[in-house]
Protein backbone atom coordinates (compact mmCIF):
# COMPACT_ATOMS: atom_id res chain seq x y z
CA UNK A 1 0.00 0.00 0.00
CA UNK A 2 2.88 2.37 0.77
CA UNK A 3 4.32 1.78 -2.70
CA UNK A 4 0.87 2.46 -4.21
CA UNK A 5 0.62 5.84 -2.46
CA UNK A 6 4.16 6.79 -3.53
CA UNK A 7 3.32 5.84 -7.12
CA UNK A 8 0.24 8.10 -7.02
CA UNK A 9 2.35 10.99 -5.72
CA UNK A 10 4.64 10.43 -8.71
CA UNK A 11 1.62 10.42 -11.07
CA UNK A 12 0.46 13.71 -9.50
CA UNK A 13 3.82 15.24 -10.38
CA UNK A 14 3.41 13.82 -13.90
CA UNK A 15 0.07 15.63 -14.09
CA UNK A 16 1.81 18.82 -12.97
CA UNK A 17 4.36 18.32 -15.73
CA UNK A 18 1.54 17.84 -18.26
CA UNK A 19 -0.12 20.95 -16.82
CA UNK A 20 3.01 22.96 -17.61
CA UNK A 21 3.28 21.32 -21.03
CA UNK A 22 -0.40 21.89 -21.81
CA UNK A 23 -0.55 25.43 -20.39
CA UNK A 24 2.83 26.70 -21.56
CA UNK A 25 0.95 28.64 -24.21
CA UNK A 26 -0.68 30.71 -21.47
CA UNK A 27 2.71 32.12 -20.55
CA UNK A 28 4.43 32.33 -23.90
CA UNK A 29 1.82 32.64 -26.66
CA UNK A 30 1.73 36.42 -26.75
CA UNK A 31 5.49 36.91 -26.47
CA UNK A 32 6.03 34.36 -29.26
CA UNK A 33 3.16 35.73 -31.33
CA UNK A 34 4.64 39.23 -31.18
CA UNK A 35 8.13 37.82 -32.00
CA UNK A 36 9.75 39.38 -28.95
CA UNK A 37 11.34 36.00 -28.13
CA UNK A 38 11.80 32.81 -30.09
CA UNK A 39 9.79 29.80 -28.86
CA UNK A 40 12.87 28.28 -27.19
CA UNK A 41 13.82 31.53 -25.47
CA UNK A 42 10.22 32.03 -24.37
CA UNK A 43 9.79 28.61 -22.75
CA UNK A 44 13.06 29.02 -20.82
CA UNK A 45 11.93 32.47 -19.66
CA UNK A 46 8.48 31.20 -18.65
CA UNK A 47 9.80 28.07 -16.91
CA UNK A 48 12.17 30.13 -14.76
CA UNK A 49 9.35 32.33 -13.49
CA UNK A 50 6.99 29.35 -13.07
CA UNK A 51 9.52 27.98 -10.59
CA UNK A 52 10.22 31.37 -8.98
CA UNK A 53 6.58 31.43 -7.83
CA UNK A 54 7.56 28.86 -5.18
CA UNK A 55 9.16 31.65 -3.17
CA UNK A 56 6.59 34.41 -3.64
CA UNK A 57 2.88 33.49 -3.68
CA UNK A 58 2.13 31.37 -0.60
CA UNK A 59 -0.05 28.24 -0.43
CA UNK A 60 -3.65 29.47 -0.06
CA UNK A 61 -4.84 27.76 -3.25
CA UNK A 62 -3.23 24.44 -2.28
CA UNK A 63 -5.02 24.49 1.08
CA UNK A 64 -8.34 25.27 -0.59
CA UNK A 65 -8.02 22.33 -3.01
CA UNK A 66 -6.65 20.00 -0.34
CA UNK A 67 -9.44 20.44 2.18
CA UNK A 68 -12.08 22.93 1.01
CA UNK A 69 -13.75 21.17 -1.91
CA UNK A 70 -13.93 17.41 -1.23
CA UNK A 71 -14.65 15.74 2.12
CA UNK A 72 -11.22 14.39 3.09
CA UNK A 73 -12.86 11.58 5.10
CA UNK A 74 -13.92 9.82 1.89
CA UNK A 75 -10.63 10.41 0.05
CA UNK A 76 -8.46 7.37 -0.54
CA UNK A 77 -5.67 6.56 -3.02
CA UNK A 78 -8.15 5.28 -5.63
CA UNK A 79 -10.09 8.56 -5.53
CA UNK A 80 -6.91 10.57 -6.05
CA UNK A 81 -5.61 8.30 -8.82
CA UNK A 82 -9.00 8.22 -10.56
CA UNK A 83 -9.16 12.02 -10.45
CA UNK A 84 -5.65 12.35 -11.87
CA UNK A 85 -6.31 9.86 -14.68
CA UNK A 86 -9.49 11.71 -15.66
CA UNK A 87 -7.70 15.08 -15.71
CA UNK A 88 -4.71 13.74 -17.63
CA UNK A 89 -6.98 12.09 -20.22
CA UNK A 90 -8.90 15.31 -20.86
CA UNK A 91 -5.71 17.39 -21.03
CA UNK A 92 -4.20 15.08 -23.64
CA UNK A 93 -7.41 15.09 -25.72
CA UNK A 94 -7.59 18.89 -25.78
CA UNK A 95 -3.85 19.16 -26.41
CA UNK A 96 -4.19 16.85 -29.44
CA UNK A 97 -6.88 19.11 -30.92
CA UNK A 98 -5.00 22.30 -30.00
CA UNK A 99 -7.70 23.60 -27.65
CA UNK A 100 -6.55 25.68 -24.64
CA UNK A 101 -8.85 24.10 -22.07
CA UNK A 102 -8.21 24.53 -18.36
CA UNK A 103 -5.87 22.04 -16.66
CA UNK A 104 -7.07 23.50 -13.36
CA UNK A 105 -10.70 22.71 -14.03
CA UNK A 106 -9.76 19.31 -15.45
CA UNK A 107 -8.05 18.47 -12.15
CA UNK A 108 -10.87 19.83 -10.00
CA UNK A 109 -13.50 18.10 -12.16
CA UNK A 110 -11.56 14.85 -12.08
CA UNK A 111 -11.14 14.99 -8.30
CA UNK A 112 -14.85 15.65 -7.83
CA UNK A 113 -15.89 12.97 -10.33
CA UNK A 114 -13.86 10.25 -8.64
CA UNK A 115 -15.11 11.29 -5.19
CA UNK A 116 -18.75 11.26 -6.35
CA UNK A 117 -18.23 7.83 -7.94
CA UNK A 118 -17.18 6.55 -4.51
CA UNK A 119 -19.58 8.30 -2.14
CA UNK A 120 -22.21 10.17 -4.16
CA UNK A 121 -22.82 13.93 -4.04
CA UNK A 122 -22.24 13.91 -0.27
CA UNK A 123 -18.51 13.72 -1.07
CA UNK A 124 -18.54 17.34 -2.25
CA UNK A 125 -18.28 20.19 0.25
CA UNK A 126 -20.81 22.63 -1.17
CA UNK A 127 -19.61 26.02 -0.05
CA UNK A 128 -17.47 29.05 -0.73
CA UNK A 129 -14.65 27.35 -2.64
CA UNK A 130 -16.97 25.68 -5.14
CA UNK A 131 -18.96 28.91 -5.58
CA UNK A 132 -15.74 30.84 -6.23
CA UNK A 133 -14.33 28.23 -8.60
CA UNK A 134 -17.49 27.85 -10.66
CA UNK A 135 -18.11 31.61 -10.70
CA UNK A 136 -14.62 32.28 -11.99
CA UNK A 137 -15.24 30.06 -15.02
CA UNK A 138 -17.27 33.05 -16.17
CA UNK A 139 -15.56 35.84 -14.24
CA UNK A 140 -11.89 35.12 -15.00
CA UNK A 141 -12.11 35.62 -18.79
CA UNK A 142 -14.40 38.63 -18.29
CA UNK A 143 -12.00 40.22 -15.77
CA UNK A 144 -9.07 39.44 -18.07
CA UNK A 145 -10.96 40.94 -21.01
CA UNK A 146 -11.83 44.13 -19.12
CA UNK A 147 -8.32 44.62 -17.75
CA UNK A 148 -6.69 43.86 -21.11
CA UNK A 149 -9.01 46.26 -22.93
CA UNK A 150 -8.61 48.97 -20.27
CA UNK A 151 -4.83 48.76 -20.36
CA UNK A 152 -4.89 48.89 -24.17
CA UNK A 153 -7.04 52.05 -24.10
CA UNK A 154 -4.74 53.69 -21.52
CA UNK A 155 -1.57 52.80 -23.39
CA UNK A 156 -3.02 54.01 -26.70
CA UNK A 157 -3.99 57.32 -25.08
CA UNK A 158 -0.63 57.81 -23.33
CA UNK A 159 1.44 57.03 -26.43
CA UNK A 160 -0.83 58.58 -29.05
CA UNK A 161 1.72 61.27 -30.01
CA UNK A 162 4.76 58.97 -29.89
CA UNK A 163 6.45 57.62 -32.99
CA UNK A 164 5.05 54.07 -33.65
CA UNK A 165 8.55 52.65 -34.12
CA UNK A 166 9.62 53.93 -30.68
CA UNK A 167 6.43 52.58 -29.11
CA UNK A 168 7.05 49.17 -30.64
CA UNK A 169 10.66 49.12 -29.45
CA UNK A 170 9.68 50.17 -25.91
CA UNK A 171 7.03 47.49 -25.56
CA UNK A 172 9.32 44.78 -26.89
CA UNK A 173 11.34 45.33 -23.73
CA UNK A 174 8.29 45.91 -21.53
CA UNK A 175 6.75 42.66 -22.70
CA UNK A 176 9.61 40.74 -21.11
CA UNK A 177 8.41 42.09 -17.76
CA UNK A 178 4.72 41.40 -18.42
CA UNK A 179 5.49 37.88 -19.63
CA UNK A 180 7.55 37.21 -16.51
CA UNK A 181 4.69 38.46 -14.33
CA UNK A 182 2.19 36.24 -16.08
CA UNK A 183 4.48 33.20 -15.85
CA UNK A 184 4.90 33.85 -12.13
CA UNK A 185 1.12 34.08 -11.73
CA UNK A 186 0.57 30.94 -13.82
CA UNK A 187 3.05 28.86 -11.82
CA UNK A 188 1.76 30.22 -8.53
CA UNK A 189 -1.88 29.30 -9.11
CA UNK A 190 -1.58 26.11 -11.17
CA UNK A 191 1.18 24.28 -9.29
CA UNK A 192 -0.71 24.77 -6.04
CA UNK A 193 -3.67 22.70 -7.27
CA UNK A 194 -1.44 19.66 -7.64
CA UNK A 195 0.06 20.38 -4.23
CA UNK A 196 -3.46 20.33 -2.75
CA UNK A 197 -4.23 16.97 -4.38
CA UNK A 198 -1.00 15.42 -3.06
CA UNK A 199 -1.62 16.72 0.45
CA UNK A 200 -5.19 15.36 0.35
CA UNK A 201 -3.73 11.95 -0.53
CA UNK A 202 -1.11 12.08 2.23
CA UNK A 203 -3.63 13.18 4.87
CA UNK A 204 -5.96 10.33 3.91
CA UNK A 205 -3.02 7.89 4.10
CA UNK A 206 -1.33 9.28 7.21
CA UNK A 207 -1.79 6.07 9.17
CA UNK A 208 0.55 4.29 6.77
CA UNK A 209 3.46 6.60 7.53
CA UNK A 210 2.99 7.47 11.21
CA UNK A 211 5.69 5.05 12.40
CA UNK A 212 8.04 5.35 9.41
CA UNK A 213 11.59 6.68 9.59
CA UNK A 214 14.00 8.07 7.02
CA UNK A 215 12.50 9.65 3.90
CA UNK A 216 9.13 7.97 4.44
CA UNK A 217 8.54 9.99 7.60
CA UNK A 218 8.13 13.05 5.38
CA UNK A 219 5.06 11.40 3.84
CA UNK A 220 3.24 11.61 7.17
CA UNK A 221 1.00 14.69 6.94
CA UNK A 222 -1.59 15.10 9.67
CA UNK A 223 -3.48 18.13 8.32
CA UNK A 224 -4.26 19.66 4.94
CA UNK A 225 -3.34 23.02 6.46
CA UNK A 226 0.31 21.95 6.27
CA UNK A 227 2.01 21.84 2.89
CA UNK A 228 5.35 20.00 3.14
CA UNK A 229 8.25 21.88 1.58
CA UNK A 230 9.19 18.93 -0.63
CA UNK A 231 5.68 18.94 -2.11
CA UNK A 232 5.99 22.64 -2.96
CA UNK A 233 9.40 22.30 -4.60
CA UNK A 234 8.38 19.12 -6.43
CA UNK A 235 5.22 20.72 -7.85
CA UNK A 236 6.96 23.89 -9.02
CA UNK A 237 9.81 21.90 -10.54
CA UNK A 238 7.38 19.65 -12.43
CA UNK A 239 5.33 22.51 -13.87
CA UNK A 240 8.49 24.40 -14.87
CA UNK A 241 9.90 21.33 -16.67
CA UNK A 242 6.55 20.85 -18.44
CA UNK A 243 6.67 24.44 -19.63
CA UNK A 244 10.18 23.85 -21.01
CA UNK A 245 8.82 21.16 -23.33
CA UNK A 246 5.97 23.44 -24.40
CA UNK A 247 2.65 22.83 -26.13
CA UNK A 248 3.24 24.15 -29.62
CA UNK A 249 -0.21 23.33 -31.02
CA UNK A 250 -1.83 25.54 -28.38
CA UNK A 251 0.81 28.26 -28.76
CA UNK A 252 -0.31 28.58 -32.38
CA UNK A 253 -3.98 28.92 -31.39
CA UNK A 254 -3.35 31.43 -28.60
CA UNK A 255 -0.55 33.40 -30.25
CA UNK A 256 -1.96 33.97 -33.71
CA UNK A 257 -5.28 32.29 -34.44
CA UNK A 258 -7.48 34.13 -31.90
CA UNK A 259 -6.04 37.52 -32.87
CA UNK A 260 -2.68 38.85 -34.06
CA UNK A 261 -0.90 41.05 -31.54
CA UNK A 262 1.89 43.59 -31.60
CA UNK A 263 4.20 43.97 -28.55
CA UNK A 264 1.97 46.71 -27.09
CA UNK A 265 -1.03 44.39 -27.26
CA UNK A 266 0.96 41.49 -25.85
CA UNK A 267 2.06 43.66 -22.92
CA UNK A 268 -1.52 44.69 -22.11
CA UNK A 269 -2.87 41.14 -22.40
CA UNK A 270 -0.16 39.62 -20.18
CA UNK A 271 -0.34 42.40 -17.58
CA UNK A 272 -4.14 42.18 -17.35
CA UNK A 273 -3.97 38.41 -17.02
CA UNK A 274 -1.21 38.52 -14.40
CA UNK A 275 -3.07 41.02 -12.21
CA UNK A 276 -6.24 38.91 -12.33
CA UNK A 277 -4.52 35.64 -11.42
CA UNK A 278 -2.29 37.06 -8.68
CA UNK A 279 -5.31 38.59 -6.96
CA UNK A 280 -7.18 35.28 -7.12
CA UNK A 281 -4.13 33.43 -5.80
CA UNK A 282 -3.84 35.86 -2.91
CA UNK A 283 -7.38 34.95 -1.82
CA UNK A 284 -6.96 31.21 -2.37
CA UNK A 285 -9.21 30.94 -5.43
CA UNK A 286 -8.22 28.25 -7.94
CA UNK A 287 -8.75 29.95 -11.30
CA UNK A 288 -8.02 29.02 -14.88
CA UNK A 289 -4.97 30.79 -16.24
CA UNK A 290 -6.10 29.67 -19.71
CA UNK A 291 -9.47 31.39 -19.37
CA UNK A 292 -7.88 34.55 -18.04
CA UNK A 293 -5.20 35.06 -20.68
CA UNK A 294 -7.63 34.19 -23.49
CA UNK A 295 -10.03 36.81 -22.17
CA UNK A 296 -7.20 39.35 -22.02
CA UNK A 297 -6.13 38.59 -25.60
CA UNK A 298 -9.71 38.93 -26.84
CA UNK A 299 -10.14 42.22 -24.94
CA UNK A 300 -6.98 43.68 -26.45
CA UNK A 301 -7.88 42.44 -29.94
CA UNK A 302 -11.38 43.90 -29.72
CA UNK A 303 -9.99 47.34 -28.81
CA UNK A 304 -7.61 47.25 -31.76
CA UNK A 305 -10.43 46.24 -34.10
CA UNK A 306 -13.46 44.07 -33.40
CA UNK A 307 -12.91 42.16 -36.65
CA UNK A 308 -9.34 41.38 -35.55
CA UNK A 309 -10.74 38.75 -33.17
CA UNK A 310 -11.50 35.44 -34.83
CA UNK A 311 -14.71 34.81 -32.95
CA UNK A 312 -15.21 31.33 -34.41
CA UNK A 313 -11.92 30.20 -32.82
CA UNK A 314 -12.87 31.93 -29.56
CA UNK A 315 -16.22 30.09 -29.68
CA UNK A 316 -14.49 26.69 -29.92
CA UNK A 317 -12.36 27.62 -26.92
CA UNK A 318 -15.47 28.55 -24.88
CA UNK A 319 -17.04 25.17 -25.65
CA UNK A 320 -13.86 23.46 -24.41
CA UNK A 321 -14.18 25.46 -21.17
CA UNK A 322 -17.81 24.49 -20.66
CA UNK A 323 -17.11 20.81 -21.23
CA UNK A 324 -13.93 20.51 -19.16
CA UNK A 325 -15.28 19.92 -15.64
CA UNK A 326 -18.07 17.46 -16.60
CA UNK A 327 -15.88 15.63 -19.15
CA UNK A 328 -12.95 15.24 -16.76
CA UNK A 329 -15.39 14.24 -14.00
CA UNK A 330 -16.91 11.47 -16.12
CA UNK A 331 -13.50 10.15 -17.17
CA UNK A 332 -12.34 10.20 -13.55
CA UNK A 333 -15.49 8.43 -12.34
CA UNK A 334 -14.94 5.64 -14.86
CA UNK A 335 -11.26 5.44 -13.85
CA UNK A 336 -12.20 5.19 -10.15
CA UNK A 337 -14.75 2.43 -10.78
CA UNK A 338 -12.19 0.44 -12.76
CA UNK A 339 -9.58 0.89 -10.03
CA UNK A 340 -12.06 -0.12 -7.31
CA UNK A 341 -13.02 -3.23 -9.29
CA UNK A 342 -9.36 -4.20 -9.74
CA UNK A 343 -8.75 -3.84 -5.99
CA UNK A 344 -11.64 -6.22 -5.27
CA UNK A 345 -10.22 -8.90 -7.61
Amino acid sequence: MIAYVIAIVAIAFVFDFINGFHDSANSIATIVGTRVLSPLQAVIWAAFFNFAAAFTVGTAVAKAVGSGMIDVKIVDPNVILGGLLGAISWNLITWFYGLPSSSSHALIGGYAGAAVAKAGLAAIIWGTKWIQTLSFIVLSPVIGMVLGATLMILVTWIFQRTNPHRVNRFFKHAQLVSSAAFSLAHGGNDAQKTMGIIVGLLVSSQGLFAAETGFLRHLHVASADTIPYWVEIGAYTAIALGTLFGGWRIVHTMGSRVTRLRPVGGFCAETGGAISILLATRFGIPVSTTHTITGSIVGVGAIIRAKAVRWNIAGRIVWAWILTIPAAAMMAAVSYLILAALVRL
